[in-house]
């Protein structure tokens, strides 16, 4: 039978119109979501990452597991009981057993609650060992995180000597603090200099920290180590797939928390070959000569790229800084014509602020003064060189 509009109820109507302005927001929404981040997070995602790397297949063995043992124990337990209700109620007739003790039972709830735990235990211990066994890796890598950042340094394989610091991508924390993000797939795991790796080696990561505790984590590799002032700890991966992989921070580490992501790249051995001699001819090409005096023009220049990669996250592109970190615009130790005390608060760091002495050279320490003395309303006309930083650095 066929019914005519006229004949539908109005509560009828008016839910029918509900449901499909619902959808037609639904659809909108989801034309509008982002998507799987290969290599990270996944949109609505259930389970533990992807895995590449053997340690991380046998995680999410363990995990599948125990989920299946707990899942037995769980049916059998309150099928038991639940059966036991039904079965023995009241309504019945059912009348209650009077006993002391079992002995077969108290040895069948003792043994087999044992049985089980070696069974899980055994695998659980295997796979911690792994974990731990950093011996024998194709490329040592020591990860030292910073509020809010991560220094990477290749101290032994191939790359060996090479540096650079890992910051989160200065857009994207730009549409962070506009509160406008969009829709983003990569939101907040963007940086501006990636960790490369090479696939299929054994990469061991020492990890330590300069100022709070942080934790280098990639769920992917089934990697996830603290960063403690004063101690080295150490894991490893080996990635057996190429491409981009993502974590972040797991500590809580401070108000930019949120702004610490790791990214690793993966790559064929012969790209990694070639990453680490474009890397390693960058390194020569900075390699300045501390005696060069320099333009008050190319200081400010090569100040303002020092600036941007390493310090505006915290102390913004305006110099106007946030929170606990001073504006630069306007500082009277910027505004001092006493360098020295600029230049030992960038070596040395403070409070917050990590030391650069190891991470920047002379003339990039020397340019980013330069630049923070002439940006913004700081048109001091000041020129800080090199030699002057060389002088401080060896007090």
């Amino acid at each position: 039978m066929t019914m005519m509009n006229s004949d539908v109820h109005p509560l009828v109507r008016r839910c029918s119109q509900l449901a499909l302005t619902a959808a037609v927001a639904l659809a909108s929404q989801s034309a509008l979501a982002v998507n799987d981040l290969p290599g990270g997070p996944a949109v609505n995602q259930l389970n533990l990452h992807p895995a590449v790397t053997k340690i991380a297949h046998e995680q999410a063995w363990l995990h599948n597991m125990m989920l299946v043992i707990c899942l037995v124990i769980f049916v059998a337990v309150f099928g038991v009981m639940f059966y036991s209700i039904f079965k023995h109620r009241k309504s019945k007739g059912a009348v209650s057993a009077n006993f002391h003790e079992s002995v077969k039972v108290e040895i069948a709830w003792t043994v087999v609650p044992f049985i089980i735990v070696i069974l899980m235990a055994l695998p659980a211990t295997k796979v911690v060992v792994a974990m731990k066994d950093t011996t024998n890796a194709d490329l040592t890598i020591k990860a030292t995180g910073y509020q809010w950042k991560w220094g990477y340094e290749y101290i032994k394989g191939e790359g060996d000597g090479i540096h650079f610091v890992s910051t989160l991508d200065a857009s994207q924390r730009a549409l962070s603090d506009s509160g406008k993000p969009g829709d983003i797939d990569n939101y907040l795991l963007k940086v501006d200099n990636p960790l490369v790796v090479p696939v299929n080696k054994k990469v061991r990561i020492i990890t330590t920290a300069q100022d709070v505790i942080h934790a280098w984590m990639v769920p992917a590799f089934g990697v996830k180590q603290d960063a403690i002032p004063g101690f080295v700890r150490d894991t490893w991966f080996k990635a057996e797939q190429e491409g981009d992989f993502y974590g972040q921070c797991a500590e809580l580490c401070g108000k930019e928390h949120a702004y610490m992501p790791i990214h690793v790249k993966v790559l064929s051995p012969q790209a990694y070959s070639a990453w680490v001699a474009d890397e390693q001819k960058k390194a020569a090409a900075k390699a300045d000569d501390p005696t060069k005096v320099w333009t008050q023009e190319d200081l400010i220049a090569r100040g303002e790229k020092v600036y941007t990669a390493n310090c505006a996250v915290c102390h913004r592109p305006d110099g106007k800084g946030a929170g606990q970190f001073p504006a630069l615009d306007g500082s009277k130790l910027v505004l001092s014509e006493t360098h020295a005390d600029q230049i030992h608060v960038l070596l040395n760091g403070r409070n917050q602020m990590p030391a650069w002495k190891a991470i920047l050279n002379d003339t990039e320490i020397a340019a980013v003064a330069t630049y923070t003395k002439n940006s913004w309303s700081n048109k001091t006309g000041q020129i800080v060189q090199p030699a002057e930083v060389v002088a401080e650095r060896a007090k």
